[in-house]
């Protein structure tokens, strides 16, 4: 473990405190501390607008986790998974300009989470949700919107939802396809799975000609169990009353979107339509192995870096971020998650290969693409501050 390099670049974390202004002199001291930061207290106490000015909120971001749903690894518990979450820091930093500070919460009880994440909220400009499991995270995403005046965006869901729109956007404009023509099978209902579906939805695929499948099979309107989001689903979408389980769902579908860690046989692939295109996104273990896939696909992508076309959610939450503190927004519609994935499609538009539908993740031109069309987005939607 010592000498492993994973180890050790992660010893000490991957965080650190830096100061943007002059500490050399008793003047400098007195300027950032006591006495002269009463003054901007003063002016903040009288007028809290003023802490996006003085205040390091308008570039700063809590990563909040309850450690309950990290990765591939489950519930590991909040300190386990600090070091997601550092990382999570570094990327809005690396990519997006944006500070963030890691925030692990030692309870699993959507009300004490929502109490916790309001009571620090007024340290922050955006609150980033991340890893925790479903359904409590669509309540606790769906409270703090309502509760904060600054944007809340689980990234599990909406990161995941913006990009996977992106790459479908740019694989049928690659195939001379049109989004409402497509039929899609969305594999997994979690936070993913939901978000993919309305995401997609909202981007330009038709309701009816989408089927979402959970662990127990197709969601439709006869299975009585289903409540909240999975109800929402089967009620909006599979205008055909599909049933059975994910080989009934591929039966002649032009898309796969698989987001649930499960392992989808060749044989339900091959029964894909023609020229398909499967987006295989578990991690570590893709639902269909891409080599499998691409026997009957003419685009695969992963959520892995070490195939093409790696479904990231980098290339996302660091420009949203960026552009809705920027338009100092109250909330993130889904006018701005279309408008990112439009701007992460748009990047690499004119480059499309079937290996290279989306930008990579180190591509410098996504971010602030995405943050522009982010703000305008909210100045449209009417959210700003």
């Amino acid at each position: 473990m010592h000498s492993d390099p994973v180890f050790e670049l992660h010893r000490r974390g991957k965080l650190e405190v830096a100061s943007t202004v002059p500490l050399n002199t008793r003047e400098d001291l007195s300027l950032a501390y006591t006495p002269g930061v009463a003054e901007v207290c003063r002016a903040i106490a009288a007028d809290e607008s003023l802490a996006e000015e003085y205040t390091w909120v308008s570039h700063a971001v809590a990563v909040v986790t309850d450690g309950s749903a990290v990765l591939g690894l489950g519930n590991i518990g909040p300190r386990a998974a600090l070091p997601v979450m550092e990382g999570k820091a570094v990327l809005f930093k690396r990519f997006g300009g944006v500070d963030a500070v890691p925030v692990c919460l030692a309870t699993q009880d959507v009300d004490e989470i929502v109490a916790a994440v309001t009571a620090i909220a007024p340290s922050f400009g955006g609150i980033n949700l991340e890893d925790i499991s479903a359904p409590r995270c669509f309540e606790v995403e769906r409270r703090l919107d309502a509760a904060l005046p600054i944007p809340v965006f689980h990234d599990d869901q909406h990161g995941t939802a913006i990009v996977v729109l992106a790459a479908l956007r740019n694989a049928a404009q690659l195939l001379d396809r049109k989004l409402c023509d497509l039929r899609v099978a969305v594999s997994g209902a979690g936070a993913a799975g939901v978000a993919v579906t309305n995401m997609l939805i909202a981007g330009g695929v038709r309701a009816d000609d989408v089927v979402v499948c959970d662990s127990r099979g197709i969601l439709h309107s006869g299975r009585s169990e289903l409540v909240g989001e999975k109800a929402a689903l089967a009620a909006g979408t599979n205008a055909a009353g599909r049933t059975g389980g994910i080989a009934e769902a591929l039966r002649g579908a032009d898309v796969l979107i698989g987001v649930s860690g499960g392992v989808i046989a060749a044989e339900a692939v091959a029964g894909m339509a023609p020229d398909a295109i499967v987006f295989a996104l578990a991690n570590p273990t893709p639902e269909v192995p891409p080599a499998i896939a691409a026997r009957y696909a003419a685009v695969v992508a992963t959520g892995r870096s070490d195939y093409p076309n790696q479904i990231n959610n980098v290339l996302a939450f660091p420009g949203v971020f960026r552009g809705a503190l920027a338009a100092r927004a109250t909330t993130v519609t889904q006018g701005m998650k279309v408008a990112a994935a439009e701007a992460i499609a748009g990047v690499v538009a004119d480059e499309l290969r079937p290996d290279a539908i989306v930008p990579s993740p180190l591509d410098p031109r996504v971010a602030p693409a995405v943050a522009d069309a982010v703000r305008m987005a909210a100045v449209r939607d009417g959210v700003v501050r």
